[in-house]
């Protein structure tokens, strides 16, 4: 596994000849969420095509652009088309959004994403406020690219997800008047959806809603030393749990449905932040 450092060099090298300021807050955007870029004041837009070594996002609902943007006088990073493991890119790249804040002296962060609720009181519309997250399925490779870097795993996770961007964003769903779930994200690596066995086995061990990301970019973000929160839109029922059957037309639907809503919580949350 590389070292990052030497692999992105190029990478920030460019950015940082680009950007008109360096961010107080990341803000990571899933599939279908990524209109919020638009709703706020935008400085300066960067295509990630533009930038070396930057993987092209293959997935529809994920444009490729950093956007550097501001709300309530907080300086924002946007990062509107994700990196997926199921696109056939590896962990370190994956994990690059993430890795360039941490570079930019970026030390909040909040990730999200479209997922499917396994929970039997999640419903899709639902707003799930990660309050764990489980990532078992890359935990071994996180650990090796975390060790490579030479970051403290061990106590990076003591305030994981952060309990004071959590308190923010529960804050902010108050002052909204928005009902906000709170449960345990679960990942998977895909490319397919998780099987009705895959579904029960998850909602047995814990996990409240699942999706294919967030995860490894949090525990990056943690052993990196940022704070992370990390907010889920239930864009379905998981497999097995409707009688409907899952496609990524559903999720881009339900999450155009429920995008005021998202993007109510976000700003308010960064307001208070």
């Amino acid at each position: 596994m590389k070292n990052l450092n030497a692999q992105y060099r190029d990478t920030i090298e460019a950015l940082s000849k680009q950007i008109p300021f360096e961010p107080e807050i990341c803000l990571i955007l899933g599939s279908g969420l990524g209109g919020f870029a638009q709703k706020i004041e935008s400085v300066k837009s960067i295509p990630t095509a533009s930038l070396p070594n930057y993987p092209k996002s293959t997935v529809q609902g994920h444009q490729g652009y950093l956007h550097f943007s501001k709300h309530a006088n907080k300086k924002l990073m946007i990062v509107q088309g994700r990196i997926h493991l199921y696109e056939g890119y590896s962990l370190t790249q994956c994990v690059l959004p993430v890795f360039i804040a941490s570079k930019l002296n970026c030390n909040k962060i909040i990730l999200t994403n479209a997922a499917g609720g396994v929970s039997p009181i999640l419903r899709p519309g639902d707003l799930m406020l990660a309050t764990s997250l489980n990532g078992i399925s890359v935990k071994k490779e996180l650990a090796g690219l975390i060790n490579l870097a030479n970051l403290d795993q061990k106590n990076s996770l003591l305030n994981f997800p952060s309990k004071e961007l959590n308190e923010k964003i529960k804050a902010a769903a108050l002052e909204e008047k928005l009902a906000l779930q709170e449960g345990v994200y679960w990942l998977t690596k895909g490319p397919s959806y998780e099987t009705p066995a895959e579904i029960r086995m998850i909602r047995k061990f814990g996990g409240d809603a699942v999706g294919m990301s967030t995860v490894h970019e949090a525990f990056y973000a943690a052993a990196l030393g940022m704070e992370v929160a990390a907010i889920s839109c239930v864009t379905n029922l998981a497999a097995g749990l409707s009688e409907n059957k899952l496609t990524h037309a559903e999720v881009m639907e339900t999450a155009e449905r429920v995008k005021l809503d998202f993007e109510r919580l976000v700003k308010k949350s960064i307001e208070l932040i």
